[in-house]
């Protein structure tokens, strides 16, 4: 987020940051930021990408395509250790100097975010053991972007505690009508926060 000096035989260069803040925030971090960092997380970690082949793609995505925050863009994916980006009704490899890429393997690595007119508006991020449910959710619009459970919009962080206080989950889950797996993901997702 504020890029990185690096040695080289004439000097020091620099690196440009991976994920641009908003000019006047003070590296304050923007809801789009958060879904950057997430995809960002998700390419290091779910698809095994380099920072470098990443910086790479960006830059490419960025100059030839002109695409903005590609990283926050429902038109990104990833698969097989590469990033694609949908553009021109192809998918457009940004790993190979914009070799276009088959719709087969490549997996939809932004599916938990929802996107209203192209912006990012709503983040379901990944709990342990249920990597695929999206009941915990970020929204920049309900409880001040706090974690939530998605159908009830109660934050995760009352429900830990509640239960930290030793309250038993199945009593709490009765008080807030949630189901026992959306009180289950609300625990995975503060422990692992």
């Amino acid at each position: 987020m504020v890029g990185r000096d690096y040695p080289r035989q004439s000097g020091t260069a620099r690196f440009r940051p991976v994920i641009v803040t908003p000019k006047d925030s003070s590296y304050r971090l923007s809801f789009r930021n958060l879904v950057e960092l997430a995809a960002l997380r998700a390419l290091r970690t779910e698809h095994g990408l380099k920072l470098s082949a990443v910086r790479e793609a960006l830059q490419f995505a960025e100059k030839k395509l002109g695409a903005e925050a590609p990283l926050a863009s429902p038109e990104l994916f990833a698969g097989a250790g590469e990033l694609f980006l949908q553009r021109y009704g192809q998918l457009i490899n940004l790993n190979r100097a914009g070799q276009l890429g088959i719709w087969a393997v490549l997996q939809g690595l932004m599916k938990r975010i929802k996107w209203d007119n192209r912006l990012p508006v709503r983040f379901f991020p990944p709990v342990p053991n249920r990597p695929e449910g999206q009941s915990v959710m970020l929204d920049p619009t309900v409880s001040f972007g706090r974690p939530v459970l998605a159908r009830l919009g109660v934050t995760t962080s009352v429900i830990v505690d509640r239960i930290n206080a030793g309250e038993e989950p199945a009593a709490v889950a009765t008080d807030y009508g949630a189901t026992q797996d959306e009180i289950m993901d609300a625990l995975a997702y503060e422990r692992a926060a």
